[in-house]
């Protein structure tokens, strides 16, 4: 069943000429359980060190609202301004390093699970300083944990400052809260976060919960907040006191307390219907729209019988059959179709180095935009769509032909001779018609854009 090549295809981040594919599923598992070590060669902050942004820009907005008028508050006006900009700016360069560890990673299925949790998890900053931290959040709340116990990457995504902020979280509080009680007008609480836990996150959209099951929830999550200063915080006078009843089972009391939270949190990640829904998603991102039933099922019994171990999860999908079937189904979305193409093109690690913003976005986050992928911005929680329908659009199709066409060049100085490079792209799967494209192209910047536009290079 194994193949190097569909391997890296299916499971990786695309071919390359330098770097070799695994050579077994066990090879896979050992790479993906080793040390991280793409993350050290390109990194980007996480959530830790991005606080420290964050707790000046609250410093600098902290003056302004108390010596509103002064000197002093206009000069915090403008540090915070450049505290944005400076944000703006990293998020740009973390952008080339997440490139970069695609293009020359040995351990691509790390990359590839870090992504799919990642858009499971969808969390982004709305504004300030926090708007740019979706990378970040990604490194600490995701990445650590993609090979751990989906309980713990539960917690972990849905404790994040970046979640609580994204869905509204901070202003939730219980209608018999201590803080409600002193407040005019009522209380405030917030379903947002509720939702999509059990939407999304875990049961599914089709899950056998209710509104009422959603509304209790929200009651529980009263209290989670986060503070640029002191951190994650339990606000207890945010909490709704009393039990809470969430698919049957009673969670809480009259003394609220976070180790409620997660306990509700740890029951949701082993329930029957969030491993059907975990199997589900990871056999459409990896495998098919429209996956093999067995597969499937085979993922979700697997789930259960390890209490949601994510390794082995994942270990179970690379040894069924139908994780193999030689035909590609899946389009690339745009991220996964660029970074690919830097793959095959062996972009230089310090192709970067040294580009300032307005270099670098040109580059890396105009052309998503124009191929209908705004970096770090899907529409909505429910991140972004799988089905092939939502990228083969004459738009979307048209982009990637022109950025095929231009793009590689301004990456890579010295294009490899096409009739090489269509082997480095697409491996034994070249099909005869683009094997000949490549042999009859005038000239290595036509060449290389027919092999990157092709049908067989937009599937993985």
């Amino acid at each position: 069943m194994f193949d190097p090549e569909l391997a890296e295809m299916r499971f990786g981040c695309g071919l390359s000429p330098v770097v070799a594919p695994p050579a077994s599923v066990p090879d896979m598992l050992a790479r993906l359980t080793g040390p991280d070590e793409i993350a050290l060669r390109f990194p980007v902050e996480d959530l830790t060190q991005f606080r420290e942004r964050m707790k000046r820009s609250a410093e600098y907005l902290k003056t302004r609202r108390t010596m509103r008028g002064t000197p002093e508050a206009k000069i915090a006006r403008k540090a915070q301004q450049v505290e944005k900009k400076n944000a703006r700016i990293a998020q740009a360069r973390w952008t080339a390093q997440r490139l970069l560890r695609r293009a020359w990673t040995s351990d691509g299925l790390r990359e590839r699970l870090t992504w799919f949790w990642a858009d499971h998890f969808t969390a982004v900053g709305k504004q300030g300083t926090i708007k740019r931290a979706a990378t970040p959040h990604v490194e600490e709340a995701i990445r650590p944990h993609v090979t751990g116990r989906f309980a713990d990457l539960l917690r972990a995504a849905i404790t994040s400052p970046v979640m609580l902020h994204y869905l509204d979280q901070q202003r939730s509080m219980g209608p018999n809260s201590k803080r409600a009680q002193k407040k005019q007008g009522g209380a405030g609480l917030n379903e947002n976060l509720a939702r999509e836990v059990l939407e999304l996150h875990t049961l599914g959209v089709d899950g056998p919960y209710s509104q009422a099951d959603v509304r209790e929830l929200a009651e529980l999550f009263t209290g989670l907040y986060f503070d640029a200063r002191a951190g994650f915080k339990f606000r207890k006078d945010f909490a709704e006191p009393g039990a809470e009843r969430v698919l049957g089972q009673l969670y809480g009391s009259d003394k609220p307390n976070v180790a409620d939270i997660f306990a509700v949190l740890d029951d949701l990640a082993v329930h029957p219907s969030t491993a059907a829904h975990v199997a589900e998603k990871l056999a459409v991102h990896f495998v098919a729209d429209r996956p093999d039933p067995d597969l499937v099922a085979h993922l979700t019994v697997r789930f259960l019988d390890t209490d949601g171990d994510l390794l082995a999860v994942t270990e179970a999908l690379l040894r069924h059959p139908a994780a193999w079937a030689p035909d590609l189904h899946n389009v690339k979305q745009p991220w996964e179709f660029m970074t690919s193409a830097a793959r095959a093109l062996a972009v230089p690690p310090g192709r970067f180095d040294g580009l300032k913003e307005n270099e670098l976005r040109p580059l890396l986050h105009r052309p998503l935009v124009v191929m209908g992928q705004r970096w770090e911005s899907p529409a909505g929680p429910d991140g972004w769509p799988e089905d092939d329908s939502a990228w083969i659009t004459p738009q979307g199709l048209a982009a990637r032909m022109g950025w095929a066409m231009t793009m590689p060049a301004r990456l890579q100085r010295d294009l490899p001779d096409p009739r090489d490079f269509v082997h480095h792209a697409l491996g034994a799967r070249a099909p005869e018609p683009v094997m000949f494209a490549a042999h009859a192209a005038e000239n290595r910047r036509e060449g290389v854009g027919l092999i990157l536009s092709s049908p067989a290079f937009q599937r993985k």
